[in-house]
């Protein structure tokens, strides 16, 4: 899929009419037809729903919409990591990691290298390939991704928590055991997360619906929030960070934790790598001059 259908997509669902977007996009109209076209074969399903008059978005249209805005927001987000002067250390992040950025950062800089810090959001698979491509220098993910290239060091391991409306019948509970989660509709945002949540919970016999792909954290808190038999789950520095009173985190049992890593260039060197992911660990003074 190309950044480049997407743009054209975005682009006739901002304009609702295909002369128009080729105007903006100043091309032909029929370049911006074959396009919109094949993004359509590619996925599967129809994005607009068109009649001489006017040109609509269906409901797959409107999700993909969303998504498709993030994606180049994504891409803007890498071309400005690779533009940073020199001399500035671009790291790749995302929600949830705030108090660890700060703690790592300070001891980074505790060091007698003096450097500026572009923090580069992006989803991990971007973050992990823009990592690879040169465009950021270090990224933090949840798991231990293993990406050919680049280096992880598993740095630190996380509680994770039920997330779950605040008229949940769980939501006073100390504790949840993993078979309250049964008959639930589960969400969990954090593909990391995902995968040690329902992994624990096939273990366990316990096989609550899977709800349609959670977006970022904070939109998944919010549904969750509106719709009591939803549930969420999220890491320890996730839940820090909610800040809504709509929802409860609660510890799960028995408990689950997940690693977080500091993934580095293959390239770099070790004393260097060591110190990247001693740095988000323990927040101790580093260096690797």
């Amino acid at each position: 899929m190309e950044l480049r259908a997407l743009r054209y997509f975005v682009t006739v669902a901002d304009e609702l009419h295909f002369g128009r977007a080729a105007e903006r996009l100043h091309i032909a109209q029929p370049a911006v037809s074959r396009q919109i076209a094949r993004l359509e074969r590619e996925l599967g399903a129809r994005l607009f729903d068109r009649s001489p008059r006017r040109v609509r978005l269906t409901g797959t249209g409107r999700r993909v919409l969303d998504a498709a805005r993030a994606a180049l927001a994504a891409a803007d987000e890498v071309r400005a990591a690779a533009a940073v002067p020199a001399g500035t250390m671009r790291i790749g992040t995302a929600a949830g990691f705030t108090g660890r950025l700060e703690r790592g950062i300070d001891a980074l800089r505790a060091s007698p290298a003096s450097f500026d810090v572009a923090l580069v959001d992006l989803p991990l698979a971007a973050r992990l390939n823009a990592l690879r491509q040169g465009d950021l220098d270090v990224a933090l993910a949840r798991g231990v991704p293993s990406v050919p290239g680049l280096r992880t060091l598993p740095a630190w391991t996380e509680p994770l928590f039920a997330v779950v409306s605040r008229h949940h019948r769980a939501a006073e509970l100390p504790a949840v055991a993993l078979a309250d989660l049964a008959g639930g509709v589960l969400r969990v945002p954090d593909s990391s997360v995902h995968d040690v949540v329902t992994t624990a919970l096939r273990e366990a016999g316990v096989r609550p619906r899977l709800g349609r792909p959670a977006g970022a954290v904070q939109d998944t808190v919010v549904e969750v929030g509106s719709d009591p038999p939803q549930l969420g789950g999220a890491a320890a520095d996730q839940v820090a960070e909610i800040g809504s009173t709509r929802v409860r985190a609660i510890p799960l049992r028995p408990a689950l934790t997940i690693t977080g890593s500091v993934v580095v260039p293959g390239d770099l060197p070790n004393r260097c790598a060591t110190a990247h992911g001693a740095a988000f660990r323990d927040a101790v003074s580093v260096s690797c001059r």
